[in-house]
């Protein structure tokens, strides 16, 4: 029995696609960034052995990571780190989750220990609105993790030849975690990345998701936008690096489409 004196939960949502390069962890941090503007309190999950979003909001320090919170059970407030956006905190990533996967090969809760890490007593007193978990490109037990702690899997798509394709593959893994381990995983939504409205290509991209996928598709298209490919090696999301830049306002647009969705506007 669930209990009722405790606060209602964040949101949690995996960004997630096995395909590399399709804007995944620019879109975990960036939306992050814009939803934290919006009024919301959001933790980002690195959960990449790249830790690319760890870079990309310039944490440097990285002594305890998501290795030690799901190898060693690590407490959460040693893990937890803020950035220097006000009211936004990621737990970060370094190479050592690479071998994860086989680590926790023998652990029978090994699918489950994220969703355990993220609903121990202790998130109760960071009040987040949204957790984001930046997932690694590839389906594996880290993936899968992220998949049954979450409650959606937001997938950024990137506007080229063969972006479709990938999809079932991801479909199918969610399918497959809906029926194992979490029945209320749904998809949140499929996010155009790398949009170029001057190139057919994009705009077929876009017509042939929305014909397939229907209102699974965000009305918001990420465009590529060359300050969204600056801002990293800034080590700032482009919210930051560029406020008025066109990608800054697509993902302000995209925390909006989302919160409304949710219904979570900022007191």
């Amino acid at each position: 029995m669930s209990d009722l004196s405790r606060p209602v939960g964040p949101r949690i949502i995996a960004v997630a696609n096995q395909k590399g390069g399709v804007g995944k962890t620019t879109t975990a941090i960036n939306l992050a960034a814009a939803l934290v503007e919006a009024g919301q309190r959001v933790l980002v999950v690195d959960l990449d052995p790249q830790g690319n979003a760890s870079t990309g909001l310039g944490v440097d320090e990285r002594d305890l990571t998501t290795y030690e919170l799901l190898v060693d059970d690590a407490p959460l407030n040693s893990v937890i780190q803020k950035t220097n956006i006000e009211g936004l905190s990621i737990v970060p990533a370094t190479v050592d989750l690479s071998s994860a996967d086989i680590e926790l090969i023998s652990n029978e809760k090994r699918s489950f220990l994220l969703h355990d890490a993220l609903r121990q007593t202790a998130m109760d007193a960071y009040l987040w609105d949204y957790i984001l978990i930046d997932c690694p490109p590839s389906l594996n037990l880290l993936t899968v993790n992220a998949m049954v702690a979450a409650h959606s899997v937001l997938v950024p798509l990137q506007s080229e030849f063969f972006a479709l394709e990938g999809l079932s593959q991801l479909m199918l893994t969610i399918r497959e975690v809906r029926q194992a381990a979490n029945p209320n995983l749904r998809i949140e939504g499929i996010v155009l990345t790398m949009y170029d409205r001057r190139n057919n290509l994009s705009q077929q991209v876009e017509k042939d998701a929305r014909d397939n996928l229907g209102d699974l598709v965000f009305e918001t298209k990420i465009p590529r936008n060359v300050r969204v490919s600056e801002a990293p090696s800034f080590a700032m999301p482009v919210l930051s690096y560029d406020p008025n830049s066109l990608g800054a306002m697509a993902y302000r647009d995209l925390a909006a489409e989302l919160m409304k969705k949710h219904k979570k506007i900022a007191a």
